[in-house]
């Protein structure tokens, strides 16, 4: 069993904005996107220390099929999702929120 998740309000965002995005290219491809996100989370749930640390405690899983990272964090018994980023973006911005 793994550990909990938090999505944070920011995280939620950038979810949501990708998705519309998505259904605006085509209609169905933001429920495939959040479909490879919900793979994602679930793998990182099950194995959080499996991914690269990429800033400072923060660790970052590319999403299969979709030029998207997820960044979170470690806690004792939480995993905390801090970003949703498409990978062209500047790092800073998702830098700032660790």
């Amino acid at each position: 069993m793994g550990r909990s998740l938090l999505i944070r309000p920011e995280a939620r965002a950038d979810l949501d904005e990708a998705y519309r995005w998505y259904e605006q290219q085509r209609e169905g491809l933001g429920s495939d996107f959040l479909l490879c996100v919900e793979e994602a989370l679930e793998k990182i749930r099950r194995t959080p220390e499996l991914y690269p640390l990429v800033h400072k405690e923060l660790r970052r899983m590319l999403i299969r099929r979709f030029p998207y990272g997820l960044f979170y964090l470690m806690e004792e018994e939480m995993i905390v999702l801090l970003a949703v980023f498409h990978a062209r973006r500047d790092p800073k911005r998702w830098q700032s929120r660790a």
